[in-house]
């Protein structure tokens, strides 16, 4: 008898013929034409009858040949799809921070921006009445902007997230308490979040920001042995 599964109210299965099944070495033969099944809750026998089958074990490999002599179709597909993106939300072209911190002293952006941190004027499109806390993942995917409102910095190419753009990350950072502001404030995407959260951090190591070191407890048990607290 051999026990292959259970399910409601089949309590087993009862295999009559499990001595004729043989296993080779290329495939599995089952020999077994009927088998009978109790149930314990119609406490009823019955008898089913199973086909013989075979499980092949080999391995089918497959080849594909790439010819390089015949004209590749995908590259004027790709340029025709390059030819139909929009200017505005193409984030292909990589922009250096030199230029970006060039651009925060034109008068482009002043106009654009004025005295404000480029983060006031923003308005995020969100469902309900109270501001998520997570912002969405990302606002370029594939070299292109995909949503109807990008965040502040993915919306405008030149404001380039680098820990020499000081004057940018200081827009991000609270002058009180020297800490980022929150999401729900500055409305960043998570990756931008992510590269500025980095890019502070890198500016503190190299000496470009000023932030206030942590207050350290020491414990003068240690240094004082003889004192008892």
């Amino acid at each position: 008898m051999l026990k292959l599964f259970k399910y409601r109210g089949i309590s087993s299965i009862l295999l009559n013929n499990s001595d004729k099944c043989k296993k080779a070495s290329n495939c599995f033969h089952s020999y077994l034409s009927s088998a009978r099944v109790c149930s314990s809750e119609t406490k009823k026998c019955e008898f089913l009858i199973i086909k013989p089958f075979d499980f092949d074990l080999t391995r089918t490999l497959k080849t594909t040949i790439i010819k390089f002599s015949e004209d590749d179709s995908s590259g004027e597909d790709s340029n025709q799809q390059k030819q139909n993106i929009d200017p505005a939300k193409d984030r292909t072209k990589i922009i250096d921070p030199e230029t970006s911190i060039r651009y925060l002293k034109s008068k482009a952006y002043k106009t654009t921006y004025g005295d404000e941190p480029v983060w006031v004027k923003y308005r995020r499109n969100f469902k309900g009445h109270r501001t998520p806390f997570r912002t969405r993942e990302t606002c370029i995917r594939n070299g292109m902007i995909t949503g109807g409102n990008p965040c502040p910095v993915c919306r405008d190419e030149y404001l380039v997230l680098h820990y020499t753009n000081v004057d940018l990350l200081k827009q991000f950072i609270h002058p009180q308490t020297g800490q980022i502001y929150d999401s729900r404030i500055i409305h960043v995407c998570r990756k931008k979040l992510l590269e500025l959260e980095v890019a502070i951090e890198k500016a503190k190591f190299y000496g470009l920001l000023k932030y206030d070191v942590p207050f350290r407890k020491y414990d003068y048990n240690e240094y004082y042995p003889e004192w008892k607290v």
